[in-house]
């Protein structure tokens, strides 16, 4: 299984990035797809995620601000990322998993930084 991230580099506070990550050697039906971040000297956390029934969950943090998709048919998932603020500054991993419960694979990470 590769999975391969797409998307991140640096923006200004109030703009936006939009991420893809595409899952390829897949041999199980993908339930959950989703992205993380981690950011300095932090634990990497949950950004948003997506089930095989395009139900979604968000952190807080970027509710309203963020917006995951997926194409089941080409596996992939995306994250649109609009009123970027600084403390989004993070390494975004993208993730799929082939039950609900949790993410068996995981991206090489790709870096976003937001300046203020």
């Amino acid at each position: 299984v590769q999975l391969v991230e797409s998307g991140g580099g640096l923006v200004q506070a109030g703009g936006s990035l939009r991420l893809s990550c595409a899952a390829s050697g897949i041999i199980f039906t993908i339930n959950l797809m989703g992205w993380y971040r981690q950011a300095p000297g932090k634990q990497r956390e949950l950004v948003a995620t997506i089930t095989s029934g395009a139900i979604t969950n968000y952190a807080d943090s970027v509710k309203g601000r963020f917006t995951i998709s997926r194409d089941t048919v080409k596996n992939t998932v995306n994250l649109q990322m609009d009123s970027l603020k600084p403390e989004d500054t993070a390494v975004y991993y993208c993730g799929v998993g082939w039950s609900l419960g949790g993410i068996n694979y995981w991206g090489q990470g790709t870096q976003v930084t937001v300046s203020s």
